[in-house]
């Protein structure tokens, strides 16, 4: 059952680290640009693509939808480890597919945030290989 319990750790780390986010999107300063100007000029253009979007706008949609995968990642791995390990735990493609987001969040951390998410992140993809090679032994 530790491999249970490591999954889900795995899981709440990343749903944690989505809701942190999500909530930082919308209240509070934390992910606002410290220049004002910037802030001001964001809402004023927009991305090549569309005008019917601004880079403002586009920037809360990215953070939104980037916080609700994380969060969709540890309700689903969460959920499966408790609900249905059997099933989570013999599906080669679930447990690559997580690894390989996991991976790629890592790197993702390292090319462009911060040591709070890294930190997680690693965290979690730790736990998350652990649960899998504890169940394979």
């Amino acid at each position: 059952m530790t491999y249970i319990v490591l999954m889900v750790i795995s899981a709440t780390v990343i749903a944690l680290l989505g809701a942190a986010h999500l909530i930082l999107t919308y209240r509070g300063p934390k992910l606002l640009p410290r220049d004002p100007e910037l802030r001001h000029a964001m809402d004023q253009d927009s991305p090549v693509i569309t005008k019917q979007t601004t880079m403002w706008r586009a920037w809360l949609g990215f953070n939104a939808s980037h916080s609700l995968g994380a969060l969709l990642f540890g309700f689903v791995y969460g959920y499966l480890a408790l609900a249905h390990p059997q099933v989570l735990f013999s599906s080669a493609p679930l447990l690559v597919f997580g690894l390989l987001t996991l991976l790629a969040y890592l790197l993702l951390a390292k090319a462009y945030w911060f040591v709070s998410p890294l930190t997680g992140i690693s965290i979690s993809l730790v736990c998350y290989v652990l649960s899998i090679l504890i169940y394979l032994s």
